[in-house]
């Protein structure tokens, strides 16, 4: 079944004063489980490679714009061109315990005069996808977007067809805009683009929920979870729609 869009409170406030804000930088961003780092590739080309090539890398890479590395030579000048590239702004995730690279992700479409960023091109690895590590990445640019940053609104599109990435947005609590049809071509195929987004009003709810999700007496000693994200969000009044 298709997702419905929803009509959304306005709750935007006086905007007369309002100011650009600054784009994100390129500084890293720690958590308990999970550390940031601006992409660089003589620090962190060998590790991305490593969880870029994995046995499943061809379906975990499905619905990316670009492809799984082939070999690590092949790997540099992809490594080169995100390294160099402000927007978007990579970064990868390093486990804290362990300091292995897991994956990658992006601040991408900054607007800053308007307050609006995405997250995208996110590759998480085995050892970070549906793990602590994984919220706790999205956790960390949510904040970094809303708290510190300023901005107004936070963006997750995703091909229409990906039906993982659409769960993914609702359990961070996103909410879904609607279809953009016909919005690109990704690898030779027509890509329908689900459109999510976040706001600051919305936010406070949204990062209270996160922050008691991913507190460590949430998870047993195997690391599972007491209590689903989605259950302390409704808990909270902030359900998705």
């Amino acid at each position: 079944m298709k997702e419905r869009a929803v009509v959304k409170e306005t709750a935007v406030g006086d905007l007369k004063h309002w100011t650009a804000r600054p784009a994100p930088a390129r500084a890293p961003l720690a958590g308990r489980y999970v550390r940031l780092e601006p992409l660089e590739p003589a620090r962190h080309g060998d590790g991305l490679f490593t969880a870029s090539s994995v046995a499943d890398a061809e379906e975990r890479f499905r619905w990316l714009g670009d492809y799984a590395p082939e070999s690590r030579e092949t790997f540099q000048p992809w490594l080169d061109r995100a390294a160099a590239s402000r927007d978007p702004l990579f970064f990868v995730l390093i486990d804290a315990a362990t300091g292995q690279i897991g994956g990658r992700q992006t601040f991408m479409r900054i607007d800053a005069a308007n307050g609006v960023a995405e997250i995208g091109n996110i590759y998480w690895g085995p050892a970070i996808a549906r793990t602590r590590l994984a919220t706790e990445a999205f956790y960390l640019f949510a904040r970094h977007i809303f708290d510190d940053l300023g901005y107004r609104r936070f963006e997750w599109k995703c091909n229409d067809r990906n039906e993982p990435s659409k769960r993914a947005a609702l359990r961070f609590g996103f909410r879904f805009e609607g279809i953009f049809r016909q919005h690109m071509v990704v690898k030779g195929e027509n890509r329908d683009t689900a459109w999510y987004a976040m706001l600051d009003h919305e936010w406070p709810t949204i990062r209270a929920a996160l922050e008691a999700w991913l507190a460590p007496d949430n998870f047993d000693g195997d690391g599972r979870q007491a209590r689903r994200l989605e259950t302390i969000r409704e808990t909270m009044g902030a359900g998705t729609v």
